[in-house]
């Protein structure tokens, strides 16, 4: 597997993790949610599954430039 892959990968993973959380803090501390949180968490855990990747595929590649300022381009939100 390519470096960029393992990237995407582990990153993916990490964001999983946090959208899952803030999805199951959402579903419980919602009372109309938490009533259904039979279907809720399911759907959290399918949806988190379905972002994550989309959003590693947009974090991952500047993880990969480490000087930014030094081939020329200004930094962006995520990089600095």
């Amino acid at each position: 597997m390519s470096t960029d892959t393992w990237l995407k990968v582990i990153c993916s993973m990490q964001i999983n993790a946090i959208l899952f959380g803030v999805g199951a803090v959402v579903v419980l501390a919602t009372p109309a949610l938490a009533a259904d949180a039979k279907v809720w968490i399911p759907a959290v855990v399918v949806i988190s599954f379905a972002i994550a990747p989309i959003i590693a595929g947009r974090i991952a590649p500047r993880m990969r430039l480490r000087h930014w300022r030094e081939i020329g381009q200004g930094g962006d939100m995520i990089s600095g």
